[in-house]
């Protein structure tokens, strides 16, 4: 993996941290090169305090991890964290805080969640544990982009049963609450940053959530990408029908009404691709930021619409007593659910769920 250091190494922690990390990469293999280079896999983005810069990359491919130094730790680690996640155009934020002889340092994610690393006096400890949290993400591959393919049947133009199910579903994730509120990312960036997003990653917003629906052996209707979950009407816009996967572009390919401009699928769109192809059985998938006891989980928390996500879901649910009744833990993220239908997810998770997901 090529990697690059760029921005603000102004202050003795940044210093201590940008060193200790290019170490702890190149002695595990990796090859620092200058930020203009084309093959950059990841760039570490230290970030000016008040002034969160983003680095603008080339390629999807790129993977930003920015850093921010605070002063003071503050009461919401979260709130205080997040809007430079947004504002530096980051996959990542590493979070440090100095005090005293150590540095608390957390990783944020896009997904609202956010995680301590322990400070370890020993350097080798720390970066070590560092790395391990980093590099997978890092090295992981989206699948976010879409293949509209505008040949929809007219006679499914409003939908059929399965696109019922998801409307009613919609509406009973608003009554329970379980969605988020999508983050406000319109009104943190401007207009170019905006766009840049867009590109980079195929969002009109970051909505948490998503549901899917079986239509037939080799296709299924989900969700849109940044649309309210709550209200989901529309076929093409709202609700979208997956009818593949382009290994070679990997790309999923979706079929949608000629008249209508489409909006993207959801990103989780692989990982449900992948478990409709190997389990028959399985009519429908609940994708909420909640947690439940007892479940197994994901290991590693990889971002949203990567390969590597939805294979390690896709494996577990494999691994589960009854595929088509399983539930997936995704480690600091929230839940995937199986089910023969929509409406049978809701009825054996009611009065189950936990709405606050532990983050480990």
């Amino acid at each position: 993996m090529i990697f690059s250091i760029v921005g603000q190494l102004d202050s003795p922690v940044r210093q201590w941290l940008a060193q200790g990390l290019r170490r702890e990469l190149e002695r595990r293999g990796h090859v620092y090169e200058e930020p203009t280079s084309r093959d950059l896999r990841l760039v570490l983005n230290f970030l000016e305090p008040g002034r969160p810069r983003p680095y603008r990359r080339r390629a999807r491919a790129t993977f930003v991890c920015s850093v921010a130094e605070a002063s003071e730790l503050p009461q919401d680690v979260l709130k205080a964290a997040y809007p430079l996640l947004i504002r530096s155009l980051s996959n990542l934020l590493l979070y440090v805080v100095p005090e005293g002889d150590r540095v608390r340092t957390f990783f944020v994610t896009l997904e609202q969640g956010y995680y301590e690393i322990p400070y370890d006096p020993d350097e080798a400890v720390f970066f070590d544990r560092l790395y391990a949290r980093l590099h997978p993400l890092a090295s992981s591959n989206l699948i976010i982009d879409n293949i509209f393919e505008p040949d929809l049947p007219e006679s499914l133009w409003e939908g059929d049963e399965a696109v019922d199910q998801i409307r009613r579903a919609s509406r009973r994730l608003g009554e329970l609450d379980l969605l988020p509120a999508p983050f406000p990312i319109q009104e943190i960036l401007p207009p170019e940053d905006m766009r840049h997003v867009q590109h980079l990653y195929g969002i009109g917003g970051l909505s948490y959530g998503n549901l899917s629906a079986r239509r037939d052996r080799t296709s299924f209707w989900m969700s849109a990408s940044g649309v309210n979950k709550y209200r989901l009407e529309t076929v093409g816009q709202d609700i979208l029908l997956v009818k593949g996967y382009d290994a070679e572009r990997n790309a999923m390919i979706l079929s949608v009404p000629p008249h209508v401009t489409p909006r993207r699928v959801s990103v989780d769109a692989i990982e449900h691709w992948m478990i409709y192809t190997e389990h028959p059985e399985v009519g429908a998938i609940l994708h909420v930021h909640a947690w439940m006891d007892g479940v197994r989980s994901t290991q590693v928390n990889y971002p949203c619409g990567t390969l590597e996500l939805a294979q390690s879901v896709a494996n577990l649910v494999r691994e589960a007593p009854d595929p088509a009744r399983a539930v997936i833990g995704l480690r600091n993220h929230g839940l995937t659910i199986t089910g023969p239908s929509l409406d049978e997810i809701f009825e054996r998770i009611e009065g189950r769920l936990i709405r606050q997901v532990p983050m480990m």
